[in-house]
């Protein structure tokens, strides 16, 4: 078998084809997002279907989805009609029932200002026409009918008591009767001096006098009634005839807009009814009176729009219950609680109507009521605003009921994969209302046509971050560091915002340097702050493994033990560590057993992979015997939760060490899937997991036999450091790509693996020999114990 290592030629990214140019200055800047055709077609598939074409937006973050969604969502947005603006007007007869009314574009504006001049007009006006003299005068001669009737039945009754001898007096409403003697009336001293006859007759006479009263005074309730009445008629008259030619422009401008005309009617009617209470009460002031006139008849201006300017195009980047949906506000008036129409706030749903809006997933569903609401709306198409089941109610009165808003959006959900997949698992409506999925590539081809096209891209986030250009070898050093993020020589990672973030650090070092570009040494400075901000942790656990507080050789041989290699993420930055794998195998029948597993800290691809080993040990060599061993592997000092089968290829040769008692040489450390026919399968996280095993190596001294073994189905992943590139090239470092077991053994124990000869057998001093031997001494073992007989 081969064994050799990986020569470094093969390591340098450092082809600079599609990269003409000294420095950015010199390219025509490139506005738009990289690649992501896919997504792109299925954007303007949607944009151009109806409205109930919903759209979910999947990929990654910084991976250019907001940038192309809104470039392409104003690009239509300028070629649509501008929809209406929407107001709230008071329904005078029920005011917790407030109408929505939708005028064209730009009118709204207008409409609100028209109103506010009505009530100028009105506070003018009103109290005028009360203080004319043509009204004073009307009302002089109502109140004077009024005092002519009460004047004439009161002679009357002055007429009668004259006959009788008494004398009538009248203070106001209140009558007083006193007796007369020679014409005179008579004080209380003289009244007390009359005899009992006298004042006997005196009581009858007033007696008779107060019934003579009530009979003349007995329609006295009818002509007040009828008094009030006439200057009812008389007030609202007035009111028609002051408010009439303030209000017959409006209802002329306005008379083709459904609502309105049916809105000026009631203001018409209410005004006849309470516009002296409202603007003539002499306890009220100017600025109390406006207030109560804008509480029952200004618009609530919810939506407006300018003429022309297109669909309306929303980012919602709070996408909470009111922030969507709108709201009713309450204030506090002397303890209690109260609203009205004037206090409905519209939502980003009633911003976008008529155009387009943008939510992020994540946002979307973390929020109560929200999801569910938004379903619901798109699916009827109306906009309700009511008071979200979540809030107190007991604290709250009765709220409003506004009239519903047709709606006409088209919503983009922006999220990645596992939140598309789930939402579809549990709901089973979200394929119905977002018919359209617009799947971003996480990576791009890495071509000379890419190339160039990332580096226009750069000179364009260089004017808008003010930056210097940067040079040729500045964008070949981001590229690379593209590529290492997308895993892969051949592609370059689709999330050019970490890009873009790396260039403006670079730019840092720059301006310290004082240089006039941005250099690929600035490019390599800022990503090793970078490194070194966000590499507390592996620090910490490399010190523990030089210090021997986690047991990892990079020297000497060992039966069962084998370094193999993990990876750990630390927010957005991930790095690799070794960890020491173990096996034992001892006669019995357990099979192969998994201690991550059995405590519950092995998730279910690690655990596939352990089983993997299984079905690979029994095809290879226990196809004429019985597979019947016990065996235990773990990784050793691990106390998370372990995931992945990357550990496959370093357990499998764990275990055969263990088996054979043939010691695995510990200067390697080992990553790798595995089938169940031995060929090794390719892994993530391939350059992070060499790095790891280099810098451990590094730290106790590159002997010239360090190396690590990986999958050669990697090969085209490595995009490596410059330090671990540099030791390959001078041979203190080595890179073993393998295909399969047996090729793996041989570089780890230094013994042939062996292969069938033609009787099927493996030669006796190979690894596969052993195994083998040692397999079949076992199931004797088992079958003797079990007393079966043999070869049964």
């Amino acid at each position: 078998m081969n064994h050799s290592p990986l020569a470094w030629t093969a390591l340098p990214l450092a082809d600079t084809a599609g990269l003409d140019f000294a420095t950015t200055a010199e390219l025509e800047p490139f506005p738009g997002v990289l690649g992501q055709t896919r997504a792109e077609q299925a954007l303007r598939f949607a944009i151009t279907m109806a409205s109930d074409y919903h759209v979910y937006a999947m990929g990654e973050p910084d991976s250019g989805r907001l940038t192309l969604i809104l470039a392409l969502l104003k690009e239509a947005a300028r070629a649509r009609p501008t929809p209406e603006d929407w107001i709230y007007l008071n329904r005078l007869d029920e005011p917790r029932e407030p109408i929505a009314v939708a005028l064209p574009a730009g009118l709204g504006r207008q409409f609100a200002a028209d109103m506010e001049a009505l009530l100028d007009q009105l506070l003018d006006t009103v109290p005028a026409a009360f203080e004319s003299p043509s009204y004073q005068r009307r009302n002089h001669l109502i109140e004077r009918e009024f005092n002519q009737r009460y004047e004439h039945a009161f002679n009357q009754l002055e007429h009668k008591a004259l006959t009788m001898n008494v004398a009538v007096f009248r203070d106001g409403d209140s009558i007083t009767f006193t007796p007369l003697k020679e014409g005179a009336p008579l004080d209380e001293a003289e009244f007390a001096q009359l005899s009992e006859a006298e004042r006997d007759a005196f009581n009858r006479a007033v007696a008779e006098l107060e019934d003579y009263l009530a009979d003349l005074l007995a329609e006295l309730p009818q002509w007040k009634r009828e008094m009030a009445e006439k200057q009812r008629e008389l007030d609202h008259a007035t009111i028609r005839q002051a408010i009439d030619p303030l209000l017959k422009p409006l209802e002329e401008r306005y008379a083709g807009i459904a609502g309105v005309a049916a809105f000026f009617a009631s203001l018409r009617a209410d005004l006849e009814v309470k516009a002296r209470e409202k603007l003539c009460a002499e306890d009220l002031d100017e600025a109390t009176r406006r207030k109560r006139l804008q509480e029952d008849y200004s618009p609530n201006l919810l939506v407006t729009h300018a003429e022309g300017e297109g669909a309306p195009v929303i980012y919602e980047t709070h996408p909470n219950y009111p922030n969507l949906f709108g709201r009713i506000e309450y204030t506090a008036e002397q303890g209690v609680m109260e609203t009205n129409y004037r206090r409905i706030y519209p939502g980003s749903l009633h911003r976008a109507n008529g155009g387009y809006l943008i939510v992020e997933a994540d946002k979307l569903l973390s929020e109560a009521l929200v999801w569910s609401t938004l379903k619901r709306a798109l699916k009827r198409r109306q906009l309700l605003i009511e008071r979200p089941l979540y809030e107190p109610t007991g604290l709250l009165p009765a709220t409003l009921n506004p009239a519903p808003i047709p709606l006409d959006v088209k919503v983009i959900v922006v999220g990645d994969r596992e939140q598309y997949f789930l939402l579809q698992e549990l709901d089973p409506e979200f394929n119905e209302i977002f018919k359209v999925v617009a799947d971003f590539d996480d990576d791009l081809p890495r071509t000379p046509e890419t190339l160039t096209l990332l580096a226009r891209f750069l000179a364009h986030k260089t004017q808008v971050h003010h930056t210097a250009p940067l040079t040729r070898q500045a964008v070949l050093r981001l590229a690379n560091y593209s590529s290492r993020l997308a895993e892969s020589r051949r592609k370059l990672s689709a999330r050019l915002g970490e890009l873009v973030d790396m260039m403006r650090e670079a730019e840092w070092w720059r301006a310290q340097s004082q240089a006039p570009h941005i250099d690929a040494i600035h490019v390599e400075a800022a990503l090793t702050a970078k490194e070194q901000r966000e590499g507390r942790l592996a620090e910490v656990l490399l010190e523990d493994i030089l210090t021997g507080i986690i047991l990892i050789d990079t020297d000497g041989a060992a039966v069962g033990k084998i370094n193999g290699l993990t990876i750990l993420e630390t927010g957005k930055l991930s790095f690799g560590i070794p960890a020491r794998i173990t096996a034992t195998v001892y006669p019995g029948s357990k099979g192969i057993v998994d201690i991550e597993r059995e405590v519950s800290l092995g998730q279910p691809i690690h655990s596939k992979g352990v089983m993997i080993l299984s079905g690979y040990l029994g095809h290879k060599y226990a196809s004429k015997f019985p597979f019947a061993i016990s065996a235990h592997i773990a990784l050793e000092q691990s106390y998370g939760y372990i995931d992945g089968d990357s550990a496959a290829l370093a357990e499998v040769c764990a275990l055969i060490s263990a088996l054979t008692c043939v010691p695995i040489q510990q200067r390697f450390a080992v990553t790798g899937s595995l089938n169940q026919y031995g060929e090794v399968q390719a892994v993530g996280g391939i350059n992070q997991k060499i790095e790891g095993f280099f810098r451990l190596c590094k730290a106790r001294g590159l002997s010239g036999n360090h190396g690590v073994i990986f999958p050669a189905a990697n090969l085209n992943d490595l995009v490596l450091k410059d330090e671990v590139i540099e030791a390959v090239k001078d041979g203190q470092f080595h890179l073993y790509p393998v295909d399969c077991v047996d090729q793996t053994l041989e570089l780890l124990t230094g013994v042939p693996a062996g292969t069938l000869d033609a009787a099927g057998n493996y030669p006796e001093d190979s690894i596969n020999g052993k195994a083998v031997a040692r397999l079949q001494e076992i199931a004797a073992l088992y079958e003797h114990e079990a007393g079966l007989p043999a070869g049964d």
